[in-house]
């Protein structure tokens, strides 16, 4: 713990009281094995989140909005990935993952580092609104993570991995998809319903391929964990930060 951390912590005791980061305070202790075998390789593991890799996208009150508004949205926010895809490649990048470049996993980033991207707005203007209005307006979204579209293009496939944390969870708009795609999360295999989201726990080991003859694309954001609280939101906030900034990654 830096004093920066130390005195974030300190001031959110004072706030809220002083067992309301006390979880986050458990997970930075020194061999703690709160964690389930198939999240070994995630790095942080907050004891008192549900371990369940899989979620039922509507079944959380402060998620659902956000699925709701996503699918009923599908329509339009297909066919404005679509013209980006064929009219706009150069918004699309190759997806790095923890500093991988993936040629054949392309990104299109409507939210990073922390805060919209703007010129987004203009390539895919529903997605956007959608995520602005009820991701990011209401603080669900993790600002410590992001939003894009994710396309694998045919024959990708995306290794298995944990994610870093179980503290936020992902959740996945499913925009465009052919045949012979799926996803494994904690050794049970999904594939996406178009116009239909997916929710999973990504500190679970998972991954996912595209065997079909066009692209895969989903709309994914990472979200806050609901089993989490207002203050270790913020907790969590200043010490994903301050660590990030101890690595020189800004």
């Amino acid at each position: 713990m830096t004093p920066e951390m130390e005195k974030a912590f300190a001031a959110l005791r004072e706030q809220y009281g002083a067992g309301a980061i006390e979880r986050v305070e458990q997970m930075l202790e020194p061999g703690r094995q709160d964690r389930h075998p198939l999240q070994k390789g995630a790095k942080w593991i907050m004891p008192g989140i549900s371990q369940r890799p899989w979620h039922d996208p509507y079944e959380h009150q402060e998620l659902a909005p956000v699925v709701h508004a996503l699918e009923a949205a599908h329509s339009a926010i297909r066919s404005e990935l679509a013209e980006a895809w064929s009219e706009r490649r150069a918004a699309f990048s190759d997806y790095e993952h923890y500093l991988t470049r993936q040629e054949d996993w392309q990104a299109l980033y409507l939210y990073r580092k922390g805060d919209l991207v703007r010129e987004s707005a203009d390539v895919v203007p529903t997605a956007f609104g959608v995520l602005e209005e009820y991701a990011v307006d209401t603080g669900k979204i993790c600002p410590l993570l992001e939003s894009h579209f994710s396309t694998l293009l045919p024959g990708a496939s995306i290794a298995p991995h944990h994610d870093l944390w179980n503290f936020s969870i992902n959740l996945h708009l499913a925009v465009d998809i052919p045949e012979g795609c799926g996803i494994t999360v904690a050794g049970e295999t999904r594939s996406w319903e178009e116009g239909k989201c997916l929710l999973f726990d990504y500190s679970f080991e998972h991954d996912a391929w595209n065997r079909g003859n066009r692209p895969r694309t989903a709309l994914l954001i990472d979200l806050w964990h609901p089993d989490t609280t207002v203050p270790e939101r913020a907790a969590l906030v200043a010490l994903i930060t301050e660590i990030r900034k101890l690595m020189g990654e800004g």
